[in-house]
């Protein structure tokens, strides 16, 4: 499922335009990354968290030439499922094991 997807159920669903639609999850959207960017979690009951972590810095090494490559430290957006929708994913034939 693509945003266009998502952006024609919610119109379905709620009974609004796709324009409208397409607001909506701007607007969500938009709300989330303000969240993140202000270091805040952004949790719905039930569906999961929205939070941002923190990656170290590393030394890794490049497998074409063998030489180390130092990767800086950066900030990255992560997602926990919520128990809703960990019990609905378990419930799908086609999903595999949750990991925990």
């Amino acid at each position: 499922m693509n945003k266009r997807d998502l952006v024609a159920k919610i119109a379905a669903d709620a009974q609004l335009t796709k324009l409208q639609a397409a607001r909506a999850l701007d607007a969500f959207l938009d709300g989330v990354q303000a969240g993140l960017l202000r270091g805040d979690r952004v949790t719905l009951v039930g569906f999961g968290t929205f939070m941002v972590s923190r990656r170290k810095a590393r030394v890794v090494r490049d497998p074409q030439r063998g030489t180390k490559i130092r990767i800086a430290a950066t900030s990255v957006a992560r997602f926990a499922a919520g128990v809703d929708l960990k019990v609905a994913l378990q419930n799908t034939p086609r999903a595999g094991p949750v990991p925990s």
